[in-house]
């Protein structure tokens, strides 16, 4: 399939309230009109591109005092290219330069001379800037990227010589704050040129990131292990410890202070297991073992004074060159590339959340400081900044009417700012509770019974309250030591709830010590991939503060977790939806973190399963790592397709695809492949099946910021009103794309999303698609506000994120390389399910594949008097006694949690009943099971019909049909 071009704008939207915003865009007033001539710089030997930038910026200050450049000002983007407005005066198309370049890096340099580099120019072409004002006013589609380019790394010249650049960033030291465990942040600017209809622009935001701290490494280190200061050094460190200080200070640059004005650099390779003490090294004169310790007492007169920390092995590390960490001090300037940790993270968000008044005059102020103001390189161009913020036009759109359960006494709300509550309203549909335990990670010291008593009488009643029904209000109550046995802790309170209300249990309510991601994971991790049950975190914090709207929130999760809806949007304002049998699909790829053991990346999809939108299935890959494409793609949507089908009765006739995570350059291979796959996908359930697709890019990582000109546009943090949406000024030229705010602010300035829209075979309108977009922001449901990203994106991120849980180590992931690039993390399929043991037809309710435990749970009945428990189960008779009253497994299974079925339907035909679709297909099969590809099982795993294979990393079939992701 050859790439289709990108849709061309639709007229402008007309729906909402017109207004005017101020844009973080600063206009190009005047372009260059002359042929911008583009050179390649090679220059030998190759040093970074910091060094390398240094290396030019010499040759060119010599040149231009010399006049060997005529007075022409090239710019250079520090690695490879070279622009000019005239001609350089070069000998042919190629000049070589002779460079005598002093290293600051080096103490050595003025002794052993100047380093000696060569400088090439090769003349590469003409840059043609007319294309440029064709694309920009829509009279081709076809961005002259290499004028843009050239214009890019001419903005980004004088500010490059002046400050630390990362990216299209430029930061500065100046007004640095320090943060957890050794790090600083900087602040900057982040800048970039925007192609918008008849103009470029700059856009310009406030940036920061981290760095490490400068000063002596001791200070550093006593940070990094949460010490109060270097005296708490004094006493030895643990292997612990030990372990973390190598890990975060890995590849950091240090100099030295023990050699007076010899302040030589080195690079940390590692960090010794020994002490300077102990660790030995043989003299070079006389080949005798002496430690660190001793060698500086008797080279440099000097005691350690931290002899019983360990040393750093720096340089190349097979050399073993030895230093004591109190010699050395941290080089400054260098960037912290590791994941910062939660209080990290939450010292940064501290930091960086600003107003929208002080974001806006920080930005104002950005233009001067990056000196786009009387720069001699953009007069040499004919290239004029304005300085004065952009305003567009803009529009805000209404909020839709949202409908709770009739029986409510207030079932529609329209909200205001983008937010309501649940006073007066039950859930659309509640499900009925009536098998679930209570398990709390701690000692009834930490949690007395009572307190735990007390939150869950205030959540039942809540719960009540917004029609959600308990029918058991005192569940049993168990505690687990949090660095345990996770999953023999959840087991256990499975059997319990089971063996207390002698049915299938439904949910296990967790009370949680802190916020740690670990034992969260791991809890998601058993709960989603082993036991296939529900799980409702809280944290202690909120159990012992309990208040009803906390518990409301709650009440949401639980809701949708058990296959509830919570909220529902009338057929009129999805029309999209609702006329014809409609999908939408969410899609997402999530990374390794830097620094992270795992090498694979993950994909999610997630599809709606109702005209409303409420509902959504799930289906998971893992896959080759940082590769933006789903690399199987295809058959996640046929398991979405199949799942839709069997739920609603009837084929989609239409597909909205929401994708997130493509960068601009990743645009055309991106669509190419993913909608052919959707298009094999569609064919291969039935090769007349075409329904129409549109494809539609989400863009959360921008920079482009709003802020509301009057008052009255803006909401109770002064940030632009939920609804805000913006199609011209700074958006594409020609293409169909806009930014929408849809969420309110709480703090900080609001980020809005930008939608582009890449392929539309359903001819959306602008007010068309943008009311879609928007309405469906109202429909998240665990929140009472509308959110920040559309919710199909939002579902496939978090079904990303969750699906890292499910690992069971840090490199989790590699354990599966035997089963192929890409490996099924979704739900088992029929075929593996019904060959696990049984009982009475039904398979035992979660507990398929756990760790082998149901090849021994065929024909089980659970007491006291049976003897063994069987495997995997040792000691779950022990909470309050569950296991003393008599229960047959057989009763577990027969119980399920409420799934969609038929009750989720919202397509009917002209009768009213389910539509049977289109019949004779192969593909859509109502009667089978959900449809999806099992697990690999590997050769000689099954005995006696068995499959004994570890289940870890697939979602259990359990949990289908309920949004077990949130």
């Amino acid at each position: 399939m050859d790439s289709p071009a990108f849709p061309a704008r639709p007229p402008l939207g007309k729906s909402g309230r017109s207004i005017q915003v101020r844009a973080n865009f600063f206009p190009v007033q005047t372009l260059p009109q002359r042929p911008i001539h583009h050179y390649e710089v090679i220059i030998t030997p190759e040093v970074p591109p910091a060094k390398n930038r240094r290396v030019y910026q010499l040759w060119e200050d010599e040149a231009l005092l010399s006049g060997e450049l005529g007075g022409v000002r090239p710019v250079f983007d520090g690695r490879k290219n070279v622009y000019s407005a005239r001609p350089l005066p070069l000998v042919g198309d190629a000049s070589d330069f002779s460079i005598d370049y002093f290293d600051n890096d080096d103490p050595f340099a003025q002794k052993n001379g100047p380093k000696k580099f060569t400088l090439a120019l090769i003349k590469v072409g003409e840059i043609n800037m007319q294309r440029l004002g064709l694309f920009l006013e829509g009279r081709t589609s076809e961005a002259p990227l290499d004028a843009i380019q050239a214009l890019d790394i001419l903005l980004r010249h004088r500010p490059s010589l002046m400050y630390t650049t990362v990216g299209r960033c430029f930061y500065t030291p100046d007004s640095a704050a320090a943060i957890a465990n050794g790090a600083q942040l900087w602040q900057g600017f982040h800048q970039s040129i925007r192609p918008t209809r008849g103009q470029m622009m700059i856009n310009l935001d406030v940036s920061a990131t981290a760095f490490f701290q400068p000063g002596p490494l001791v200070e550093m280190v006593a940070k990094i292990l949460n010490r109060n200061s270097v005296n708490d050094l004094r006493a030895p460190i643990t292997e612990k410890d030990r372990t973390k200080l190598d890990k975060t200070l890995k590849g950091l640059k240090v100099a030295v202070t023990h050699r007076g004005q010899i302040r030589r650099k080195y690079r940390i390779a590692r960090i010794t297991s020994t002490p300077a003490t102990r660790t030995m090294f043989p003299l070079a004169s006389t080949g005798q073992e002496e430690s660190v310790a001793n060698y500086f007492m008797g080279k440099y007169n000097a005691a350690l004074y931290f002899p019983h920390l360990p040393c750093l092995i720096v340089g190349d590390p097979a050399k073993l060159v030895y230093l004591p960490m109190e010699v050395c001090e941290v080089v400054p300037g260098q960037r912290h590339l590791r994941k910062l940790n939660e209080r990290q993270t939450a010292e940064m968000i501290k930091f960086t959340c600003q107003p929208p008044h002080v974001r806006s005059n920080k930005i104002s102020a950005g233009i001067t400081i990056l000196q786009q103001r009387d720069n001699e390189y953009l007069n040499e161009f004919d290239v004029s900044i304005g300085h004065e913020m952009a305003i567009v036009n803009s529009r805000i759109l209404p909020a839709p009417a949202i409908s709770y359960h009739p029986a409510s006494k207030e079932p529609v709300i329209t909200p205001r700012e983008g937010a309501w509550n649940l006073r007066d309203k039950m859930v659309a549909q509640g499900v009925t509770i009536r098998s679930w335990s209570v398990v709390a990670f701690g000692t009834d010291h930490d949690y007395p019974v009572v307190a735990i008593q007390k939150f869950i009488t205030l959540l039942v009643q809540t719960c009540e309250e917004c029609g959600v029904f308990v029918q058991n209000r005192q569940p049993p109550i168990s505690y687990a030591n949090p660095h345990g046995n996770v999953e023999k802790t959840l087991i256990d309170a499975y059997m319990v709830a089971g063996n207390s209300f002698q049915e299938r249990p439904q949910l296990v309510v967790c009370i949680l010590p802190n916020t740690g991601v670990p034992l969260y994971a791991e809890i998601k991790r058993v709960s989603d991939t082993v036991i296939g049950l529900a799980t409702q975190c809280i944290q202690a914090k909120h159990m012992f503060a309990a208040k009803r709207q906390y518990c409301a929130n709650v009440c949401l999760k639980m809701n949708v977790k058990l296959g509830g809806m919570n909220s529902f949007l009338s057929n009129a304002q999805l029309p999209f939806v609702s006329e014809r049998p409609t999908i939408i699909f969410g899609a997402d790829v999530t990374h390794p973190a830097p620094g992270s053991a795992s090498t694979q990346s993950i994909a999610a999809l997630v599809g709606s399963m109702d005209a409303q939108c409420s509902r959504y299935a799930a289906a998971i890959r893992v896959q080759k790592g940082r590769q933006e494409m789903i690399q199987d793609l295809s058959s996640m949507v046929v398991e979405l397709l199949k799942t839709f089908y069997q739920t609603c009765g009837a084929k989609p006739e239409r597909i909205c695809f929401f994708r997130d995570g493509v960068s601009e350059g990743q645009f055309p291979e991106v669509l190419k492949a993913e909608i052919e796959a959707i298009r094999i996908a569609c064919t291969t359930l039935e090769a007349s099946y075409h329904p129409t697709v549109t494809y539609v890019v989400v863009q959360k990582r921008h920079h482009a910021r709003f802020f509301p000109i009057r008052k009255e546009d803006s909401d109770k943090s002064g940030n632009v009103l939920p609804g805000t949406v913006v199609e011209t000024g700074v958006t594409h030229p020609s293409e169909f794309d806009f930014y929408l705010c849809s969420h309110p602010g709480l703090q900080g300035t609001s980020k809005p999303t930008h939608y582009h829209v890449l392929y539309d075979e359903n001819r959306f309108t602008s007010d068309s698609l943008q009311e879609l977009t928007y309405r469906l922001c109202y429909l998240y449901c665990r929140a009472t506000r509308s959110v920040s990203v559309v919710p199909p994106a939002y579902y496939a991120h978090l079904v990303a994120a969750r699906a890292r849980f499910h690992a069971t180590g840090d490199g989790w992931l590699e354990g599966f390389s035997d089963f192929g690039s890409v490996m099924n993390m979704s739900n088992m399929s029929s075929a593996s399910i019904s060959s696990v043991a049984s009982l009475g037809g039904n398979p035992v309710g979660g507990m398929v594949g756990a760790t082998g435990l149901a090849a021994q749970m065929s024909g089980l009945s659970m007491s006291q008097g049976d003897g063994a428990s069987p495997p995997g189960l040792e000691g779950s008779r022990g909470a309050a006694g569950a296991l003393n009253k008599r229960m047959s497994m057989t009763n577990l299974a027969a119980g399920p949690v409420r799934t969609l079925g038929n009750r989720a339907s919202g397509f009917f035909n002209g009768n009213g009943a389910l539509s049977n679709g289109v019949g004779g297909s192969v593909g859509f099969n109502k009667g089978s099971s959900v449809g999806v590809p099992g697990v690999v099982v590997p050769e000689g795993s099954v005995e006696g019909g068995v499959v004994r294979v570890m289940n870890y990393g697939v979602v259990k079939s359990e949990l289908a049909n309920v949004m077990w992701y949130m």
